[in-house]
């Protein structure tokens, strides 16, 4: 049976185009199933799945959208509508990859559908806009969609074009190959792991270790979108363990900081039941934006990363704060909870000599921890620094433990 990918465009102003890329599709083997974002809805005959259907998948009426001139509402429920169908023909198996083709509306459009789609479903954006500062973030988001720059607009199909197409036509078709592996096929236990700089030491010691007893360890980089990945996969069911050790983005969350990592970090492995084992790598600092930065960020202890990067020493009461959203976090787990905690410094960028090594002040976090997480929940204080062999070591015995 040819696989079947779905194709997402706005036909009424990306029609022809759209329909030389179908075409190839289908002349490399494919079976594609075509989608119309488009909040005016089109004509061509060869839609499978009309805007109409769409609109109304996303809660709206078509001939509504059709008369209103709200640019922002149509997008949001045809987006609604495709990621819905989108996931019911994914359930169902008759799914087994999707291309989209737009400028900026139908590349925000169509990749916001690809992204509710589980990661490991191959995802191709050919987009005139995938080169415009901010827009590929947004495009991509926490999804594993591979963006595929035309350079030339989308307007009308002409050679240039053409090969643009034709190559990411055959991309997506060795992309859905037999001999691609499901993710969710792998051996053994898949553990999560946080990872950041200056603690790179301790994950990948604590990596090797587990790989060593049959682990499969999975990391994700903590500075604000790898760790908002780590949370959707873990509630898609990729993994049966988490090891958080920069769980730093509950902070940056609280603050509006650069490695915000959104309102649900440190939530969905709880309420999944998961076993987790917590650190603090990065979490008794913050790194503000220089845009944001305040008269008083001046004034406090800091530390430079590199030319670009500088983290702040946290305050004695914005530690409070943080310590109080991790126990409101972890104490809505229906899982084993272990918190390890280094009491010589909690990275590598937190050492003696250092300006914001302060291990006494670190202390504040860990009292506000104990007084508010359940009783249930274990706190295990280390006399190391997080990058020293024996903090390391604490982790590993504890993992087999739990997992």
């Amino acid at each position: 049976m040819p696989k079947s990918v779905l194709v997402i465009s706005t036909l009424d102003t990306k029609g022809q185009e759209t329909l030389y890329l179908k075409d190839k599709l289908s002349r490399i083997g494919l079976k594609p199933i075509l989608m119309d974002v488009s909040g005016r809805g089109s004509d061509v005959a060869a839609i499978d799945i009309p805007a109409a259907r769409v609109a109304e998948a996303g809660g709206g009426s078509f001939e509504e959208l059709q008369a209103s001139r709200d640019r922002t509402r149509i997008t949001n429920i045809m987006m609604a509508g495709g990621s819905r169908i989108a996931r019911e023909l994914s359930a169902e198996d008759k799914l087994n990859g999707v291309i989209g083709i737009g400028g900026s509306t139908g590349s925000l459009m169509a990749t916001e559908v690809m992204r509710s789609l589980p990661f490991g479903i191959p995802k191709i954006m050919i987009s005139s806009t995938a080169a415009l500062p901010g827009l590929s973030t947004r495009y991509i988001g926490t999804g594993d969609i591979a963006l595929f720059h035309s350079v030339v607009e989308i307007a009308g199909v002409s050679d240039l074009l053409k090969n643009v197409m034709d190559r990411a036509a055959y991309a997506l078709a060795g992309m859905v190959a037999d001999d691609i592996a499901s993710p969710k096929t792998t051996k053994g236990k898949a553990i999560a792991l946080t990872m950041l700089g200056p603690c790179e030491k301790c994950a990948s010691t604590v990596r090797a270790a587990l790989e060593e007893k049959g682990y499969q360890i999975i990391g994700f980089s903590a500075a604000g979108i790898g760790d908002r990945a780590m949370e959707d996969m873990i509630a898609e069911g990729f993994f049966q363990g988490v090891i958080d050790l920069a769980p730093g983005g509950v902070g940056e969350h609280l603050f509006g900081f650069m490695r915000d990592a959104g309102p649900h970090r440190l939530e969905t492995a709880g309420k999944m039941g998961i076993p987790q084992i917590i650190s603090t790598c990065s979490v008794n600092h913050m790194t503000p934006a220089r845009s944001k930065y305040k008269p008083e960020y001046y004034e406090r202890r800091k530390f430079d990363l590199d030319k670009l990067r500088t983290w702040i020493r946290l305050s004695p009461e914005e530690l409070k704060e943080v310590a109080g959203v991790f126990a409101q976090k972890l104490n809505q787990a229906i899982g084993p909870v272990t918190v390890i905690i280094p009491l010589n410094g909690w990275s590598a960028a937190d050492l003696p000599g250092n300006d914001t090594h302060d291990p006494q002040q670190d202390l504040i976090f860990n009292q506000v921890l104990r007084e508010k997480l359940k009783s249930d929940i274990q706190i295990i204080e280390v006399r190391a620094n997080m990058e020293d062999p024996e903090f390391s070591s604490v982790v590993v015995e504890n993992a087999l433990k739990i997992f």
